[in-house]
């Protein structure tokens, strides 16, 4: 019986250690550069949800705006009775209050609906020609600052 012994080429299936050690650290480096790029989109995320919800608060604000000019249309006889806070500046900390229901009713909503709206004095002024403006304040607990929505128009009739 013949015995052949096979050698295999030095190097073949070995590798030296600084080749071994060069993977490894491509290998890390591959998992740095891939968290970044999670953590930079965690990030946005972040950031897009932040803009939503001031997107949605300065919405309502819009439409709570627009709900009182809307009551005041409708009683239009009696617009001298929603003036509240007229004097004073935008978003002074304090609270509204009113003897008019329409308008009590609207407060209510208003705090019901934006965070922090009712430590800030909404506003409705009512100025010559029947021009009406509107201004809802609100601040939300991150918010360093209180933001308003004001909105304006003139009630004729």
């Amino acid at each position: 019986m013949l015995m052949m012994k096979i050698c295999a080429s030095p190097g073949l299936h070995t590798r030296s250690k600084t080749a071994a050690g060069f993977v490894l650290l491509e290998g890390l480096i591959a998992i740095l550069i891939f968290s970044f790029g999670v953590l930079a989109i965690m990030g946005l995320q972040i950031s897009s949800i932040s803009g939503v919800r001031d997107a949605k608060f300065r919405s309502d604000a819009g439409l709570y705006a627009s709900q009182i000019i809307g009551a005041m249309w409708a009683d239009r006889n009696n617009l001298s009775a929603y003036s509240l806070n007229a004097t004073g500046a935008t978003c002074a900390a304090g609270t509204s209050t009113s003897a008019t229901a329409n308008v009590t009713n609207w407060l209510n909503d208003v705090q019901g609906g934006l965070p922090g709206s009712a430590a800030y004095k909404q506003q409705i002024v009512i100025g010559s020609n029947n021009v009406v403006t509107v201004t809802v304040c609100w601040k939300s607990p991150q918010d360093t600052g209180p933001h308003n929505f004001s909105a304006t128009a003139q009630i004729q009739g």
